[in-house]
């Protein structure tokens, strides 16, 4: 099936690009929600189709297309096309640049294409998972702690019947001390659970300090509070993905932000005096020749230095202007053209990098305008506005594997034929004259994270031309080794180049990134970032946003395609020490493949690991290993369509709303505007959202203990007899109005003022212990509450006067005031919230003594003896704990009391 698309049109599913009505035969796509990126890509049409002379003439012909079977890698693909009814037959190989994935969008040109996989075969969803319902970790261990809770009343049961001597109908009675201790079970913990977390979540969205943050889930905030890996994405959540030149260093002179006036000074006097010079006689290529030869070799002056490399840089990329119609002028074709030419206003840089962009724009800037461009020529603008009009007579492609792209162009005004190339300081410093500067400048300027190229040129000679260009032709046209014969040819020219200039650009990172991602190291969260970037930008990016300390060393992984490879490289990694790790998503495959365990357990040790060209599905892949390897919880942030499944794989997923859109956010569980937010969100926010709940399981838990443990003793005083203590109404009221608002309002405290908690990260690395909540803690509580309890019961028993109304009255009310206190003793900052919850619970139980006839003699209760009674037995229930607790604080201090007083 054939699909036809508009320019800004999305591509419905994974085609072959036959046509387009671009005369290049190619077009511009954006891939940002399948990869990421925001740099457009450059696809390729079927030759063999391009070139029929009128579009009905796809349907007239006899041809097929054979593809490879659907898979996950979105940069691979290979195929072949044939047309059968032409003599001889034509067969075509396709590669990724004849493919339009399902999810980009057409950005020039319209485009046809022929269907090839569709639905869950397309790339985009095979790289999608399916979501899951998250757990938090507080959430499972306070199952475990249910379990323990449900044996102990099991076995409380049991030794009841036991003591009795199993007399009678045993089993009845058994069945009786289970429901009278079924307090035990805190059935209550999940609904106080909830409510907290709605409270948390609400908190978190009423945060002034990170406006715009959404909660998009209400079971996992606590799992923001122990995290120990951070995956995030690069482009456009590090980075703002807009590029800005900032640096141009000639080996003698440095140009930075500040200093640009003096280029744009430079290649106005040498424009100025090239033009004099020609007196106007542009045809004759003599004058300004012999101006060049006669004069003596010493080193060219400064501002010929500085025009050559902005001349340079103006002509060695692969950037179109592109010039929107206006409505009105686009009826006819022919004045359309001359009406909208070359206005500054109207004029829009196409590449398939942000990079090559920016240097065209700063020339621009400068006073070398780029004005237009097609298969055969070029046209820059001078200062004066004269235009200059070069012939491209060849366009070497930027590959990965070279790391550099050339043109060799010939000056119409001079015929000269020059051949440019620019590229990455690694593959140029072999290429260029010997200098003493080169590597030295690139380090700094990588130092400064800034991203390097280096420009160079060679003049040719007609000959010199002529005979590279036939070897150039017959090498493109040899069947076997064809990519590495032509690659000699080219690598003919490649040697003594003039080095022109170094240049800089920097990807600017998003407010707030390095002191964030700082604070985070000091919180003892390993940062991973895994991109669908380059290995140079993703390395230059991970020092610039201090991800890696300047101070550390980086460990490059060298690519490895098998397991022999792979082990020597692990070993040699093996032998550094606290190094940063730098992998390709290749070399990542091959590694997990065969030495899964030993990467994993290496990878974990370095302080910061930078994965490059990762498909969505190695991201969330990296992202459950890390899990199930080191039992620890994983946070993952993005911002495009690409981090979903990281996100939606990872303990808590973070959604940036980026320029790639918002999927990423509504799949996320918590979705904030901006990077930064991040470290408020884990370490105040994570943090008290964990302690809060921590406090509140454990006492919901214990109200339900001391309960049981009177139950218990009261039936083994009384010939363990199985009648309830507290019947109806007490024992409702007990778990809701009396006790409810108090222990409900532990969400609101907290250990740590905000301002304190971002000032001391180092305080989030003892939550990652887990020790707020665990088998030790729960243990002092149900020793407490077996304490509070037996005392409370005892009290009221040693103390009661012959009947048994009072006994009721007096550890009911003690019951009640020792769990108003006990919220008191736990709390560590008081909040108004909590007084009015005190005296609300106090005031609704005196007010409901007036209505509870049938259990309270109304006299009695009103004596000074039942008065002093209880107080006593409340006494002598909490005071011991609360000296306890105060000789804690005085002998072993928690480490932020010591930031606090």
């Amino acid at each position: 099936m054939e699909v036809p698309l508009h320019q800004n049109q999305r591509v419905p599913s994974d085609m072959v690009f036959l046509r387009t009505s671009e005369k290049a035969g190619s077009c511009f796509i954006r891939t940002d929600q399948l990869d990421g990126e925001t740099d457009w890509k450059l696809k390729v049409a079927v030759s063999c189709t391009q070139r029929l002379p009128a579009l009905g003439d796809l349907f007239s012909i006899n041809a097929y297309v054979y593809a490879q079977k659907p898979q996950l890698d979105i940069h691979s693909f290979e195929g072949t096309f044939t047309r059968e009814d032409s003599d001889p037959p034509i067969h075509e190989s396709l590669s990724i640049e004849n493919t339009l994935w399902a999810g980009t969008v057409v950005a020039s040109g319209t485009v046809i294409g022929v269907v090839i996989y569709t639905g869950k075969e397309t790339r985009s969803v095979m790289n999608t998972s399916n979501p899951k319902s998250k757990a938090g970790l507080l959430d499972l261990e306070l199952n475990q702690l249910t379990k323990a809770l449900f044996l102990a009343l099991v076995a409380l049961s049991v030794v009841m019947v036991t003591l009795q001597g199993f007399v009678g109908p045993w089993y009845r009675n058994l069945l009786r001390f289970l429901l009278l201790f079924s307090y035990i079970i805190p059935i209550s913990l999940r609904v106080n659970l909830d409510m907290g977390k709605a409270a948390y979540g609400w908190m978190i969205m009423r945060d002034e300090s990170i406006p715009g943050t959404v909660v998009r889930t209400s079971t996992i905030p606590e799992e923001l509070g122990r995290l120990v890996y951070l995956l995030t994405d690069k482009t456009g959540t590090l980075t703002q993905n807009e590029m800005v030149f900032k640096r141009l260093h000639l080996g003698t002179v440095s140009y930075g932000p500040d200093t640009m006036d003096e280029i744009q000074n430079h290649v106005v006097d040498s424009y100025s005096q090239t033009h004099s010079q020609a007196g106007g006689n542009t045809t004759s290529s003599t004058p300004p020749r012999k101006a060049q030869s006669s004069a003596p070799k010493v080193r060219k002056s400064v501002s010929s230095r500085v025009h050559e490399a902005v001349k340079a840089v103006a002509l060695c990329h692969n950037v179109t202007p592109v010039y929107e119609s206006r409505a009105g002028a686009a009826t006819d074709a022919e004045f359309a053209e001359v009406d909208q030419d070359f206005s500054d206003e109207n004029r829009t840089y196409q590449a398939s990098s942000p990079d090559e962009v920016a240097l065209v724009q700063w020339t621009e800037s400068v006073g070398l305008t780029l004005v237009n461009r097609d298969l055969t020529s070029m046209q820059l603008r001078t200062p004066s506005g004269q235009v200059l009009t070069y012939c491209l007579l060849q366009t070497f492609p930027f590959t990965s594997e070279s790391k550099r792209m050339g043109v060799i162009v010939r000056d119409e005004s001079t015929a000269e034929i020059t051949f440019y190339m620019k590229g990455a300081d690694t593959a140029m410093s072999t290429i260029v004259q010997y200098n003493d500067w080169l590597e030295e400048e690139c380090g700094n300027m990588a130092r400064e994270g800034l991203r390097t190229l280096v420009v160079a040129k060679k003049a040719l000679t007609e000959e010199q031309y002529q005979d590279f260009e036939s070897r150039y032709n017959q090498a493109r046209l040899s069947l076997h080794d064809r990519a590495l014969k032509v690659a000699a040819v080219v690598e003919s020219l490649e040697r003594e180049m003039e080095l022109l200039c170094l240049t800089g650009v920097e990807d600017q990172l998003q407010a707030g990134v390095r002191p964030t991602l700082e604070m985070l190291r000091n919180a003892g969260i390993k940062i991973w970032m895994l991109t669908g970037d380059k290995l140079e930008t993703a390395t230059c990016i991970a020092k610039s946003s201090h991800l890696v300390s300047r101070t550390q060393d980086t460990h490059i992984f060298r690519p490895v395609t098998s397991r022999g490879e792979a082990h020597l490289e692990l070993n040699a990694f093996r032998r550094k020490h606290d190094c940063a790790l730098v992998i390709s998503g290749d070399s990542l495959e091959v590694c997990l493949k065969y030495y899964e365990h030993e990467f994993m357990e290496l990878a974990c040790q370095c302080p910061a690991v930078v994965c490059c060209r990762c498909s969505p599905t190695q991201k969330a892949r990296i992202v459950s290993l890390l899990r199930q390897h080191t039992g620890r919880r994983t946070c993952a942030i993005g911002d495009g369509g690409n981090d979903v499944s990281m996100i939606q794989a990872a303990d808590c997923g973070i959604g940036i709303e980026g320029k790639e859109g918002r999927q990423a956010s509504l799949a996320a569980d918590f979705s904030i505007t901006q990077f930064r937010h991040v470290g408020r969100l884990l370490v105040v926010h994570g943090r008290s959202s964990y302690k809060r709940s921590a406090a509140l399981g454990q006492f919901v838990m214990h109200r339900g203990l001391i309960i049981s443990t009177m139950q218990a003793v009261f039936s083994s005083v009384f010939y363990f007899a199985s009648v309830p203590l507290y019947q109806g109404f007490l024992m409702v009221g007990y778990a809701t109005v009396y006790t409810m608002f108090p222990v409900f309002s532990l969400v609101l405290d907290e250990d740590v003022r905000p301002d304190t908690a971002m000032l001391y990260p180092e305080l989030y690395k003892d939550l990652t212990k887990g020790r707020s909540l665990s088998f030790k803690t729960f243990l002092v509580w149900v020793l407490i509450s077996v304490y509070q309890g037996g005392i409370l019961m005892y009290g009221a028993l040693v103390l009661f006067e012959s009947e048994f109304v009072h006994v009721v009255a007096i550890s009911f009310t003690a019951l009640i005031l020792t769990e108003l206190l006990m919220v008191a003793l736990t709390v560590r900052t008081w909040h108004w919230l909590m007084v009015v919850a005190q005296f609300l619970s106090l005031g609704c139980y005196v007010a409901s003594l007036a209505f509870l006839n049938e259990y309270f003699d109304v006299a009695f209760i009103t004596t000074v003896t039942f008065v002093w009674k209880v107080s006593a037995i409340t006494v002598v229930s909490c005071l011991p704990l609360y000296t306890l607790k105060f000789l804690r604080r005085k002998l072993s201090p928690p480490s932020y009391s010591k930031l606090t007083s």
